[in-house]
């Protein structure tokens, strides 16, 4: 599908599509089967009426209309693909019908975008950043699950079972399906948590109904049995800790090898923070007012991403509205948030990309794909066939786009630290200061003003 895009005055955009033969012959082929299927003609079936009857039927300029106007949407899209408009408005088509089946089909497409931002000097935008720092305690979290590991259970005799217990339980739902002999630890989440919850406190030997909630929003019940408890005997945080359960022969190396581990994790969330942080201060600075068209579309999308997600799951959009708390209109009301901050950050760094004539080559979208196939472990080669067949290579040549621009962006702006920009928050300036002479009202429920 090729297309070429004119701009016009008032945010307005024109695509001029090119629809190839072999589209424009599909197409009206379809149309001439639902024709068919549609209509009632003396010695043939419906489906079954040869063309030339049916072009004396309705005539070539209804079956052609026809074909357009059922597949110039799905073109519309498709060329869509190969540019970088967003559209904010439904498109106004215009065309000639084709002559024949064969022949390329020309349309054009003229379509409301969004009005391109004006971009404030990054340069000079202040952006918090986080210190990359190991908390002790995480280091002894660490250790704790290593000991964990090679803990040895013993039977517990004289008190119920505790989380951190590892239970032998028969558990029987309610038609009669039995696991029996089930091994669980209690706080290890293998189970439902009102399941696990109402085992704690259970002895050996004693039963007790529990009572659960399904995906579906609807409840079940099991009885469930415990057999035995045991409980976790942890060797000591020491040497022989060490080269029993790592590669390392002294506390204090293991000790190290976890610190460094956990600082290179911790410095990648941080600095994924700080992108996040420098798009979200960049989209503040530009006072984008994203248009509304597209905002629902893009909350369509989302919805729908979000209810295929659900099915995958086995819930029903149903289902999740009632274990979310919240009502429909609050879940439309947080994704048309969702997408109208997303669309912002796409359109400034689009914007900014623009700015900085940031280019993506072929070299760079298969070095992507190739590096992100390696870590899958598919084949790059048959990844990228499969880019190319679905169009979603230029959508990840656009991705790669925006996310070169924001390393540039991240690169320029000022680092400050989160004390000094908490500080900052908390300083008075002039605009805090209401004029004396602004009435307070008083309202039920607040304290009277003295």
């Amino acid at each position: 599908m090729k297309a070429t895009v004119e701009q016009l005055p008032e945010n307005r955009v024109k695509l001029t599509v090119d629809v190839p033969g072999d589209d424009v012959e599909h197409a009206i082929d379809h149309a001439a089967s639902d024709l068919a299927g549609s209509l009632k003609i003396p010695g043939f079936r419906k489906g079954k009426v040869p063309m030339p009857v049916l072009l004396a039927r309705v005539g070539k300029e209804r079956l052609y209309a026809e074909a357009v106007e059922s597949h110039i949407g799905g073109w519309f899209r498709a060329a869509l693909h190969e540019t970088s408009v967003r559209p904010a408005s439904a498109p106004e088509y215009g065309y000639d019908l084709p002559e024949s089946p064969g022949e390329t089909f020309r349309f054009t497409a003229t379509v409301a975008v969004q009005a391109k931002p004006e971009l404030p000097d990054w340069t000079q935008l202040e952006v918090p950043a986080a210190d990359v720092e190991v908390p002790e305690e995480l280091i002894e979290a660490e250790l704790e699950v290593l000991r964990s590991s090679i803990a040895e259970l013993t039977p517990v005799e004289g008190r119920p079972a505790r989380e951190g217990d590892t239970l032998v339980v028969d558990l029987v739902s309610g038609d009669g399906d039995a696991q029996r002999d089930y091994v669980v630890e209690l706080g290890s989440q293998r189970l439902l948590p009102e399941i696990e919850e109402g085992l704690v406190g259970l002895e050996p030997g004693q039963e007790k109904a529990i009572e659960y909630g399904l995906p579906d929003g609807n409840k079940a019940r099991l009885a469930a049995v415990v057999k035995e408890i045991h409980e976790k005997v942890l060797p000591p945080a020491d040497d022989e800790l060490a080269r029993a359960a790592t590669e390392f022969d002294t506390l204090d190396d293991l000790r190290d090898e976890i610190g460094t581990r956990m600082y290179g994790q911790i410095e990648s969330e941080v600095e994924n923070q700080f992108r996040a942080a420098t798009a979200e201060a960049l989209v503040d600075a530009t006072n984008l007012e994203v248009a509304d068209g597209l905002v629902q579309a893009r909350a369509v999308d989302l919805w729908n991403a979000l209810v295929r997600s659900l099915e995958r799951r086995g819930i029903s959009a149903e289902a999740y509205i009632q274990l979310s708390g919240r009502s429909p209109q609050q879940i439309q009301s947080d994704i048309e948030d969702e997408a109208r901050r997303s669309l912002a950050r796409e359109i400034v760094l689009e914007a900014a990309a623009d700015e900085l004539a940031v280019e993506i080559s072929d070299d760079d979208v298969e070095a992507l794909v190739r590096e992100q196939a390696a870590d899958l472990e598919d084949d790059p080669e048959q990844v990228m066939s499969q880019l190319r067949e679905t169009g979603r290579l230029e959508t990840l040549r656009a991705d790669l786009r925006l996310r070169t621009t924001l390393d540039r962006i991240v690169g320029e702006v000022k680092r400050i630290p989160m004390d000094l920009a908490h500080a900052r928050e908390k300083l008075w300036t002039p605009e805090q200061e209401k004029p004396e002479t602004v009435a307070k009202l008083w309202t039920p429920g607040s304290k009277e003003p003295v």
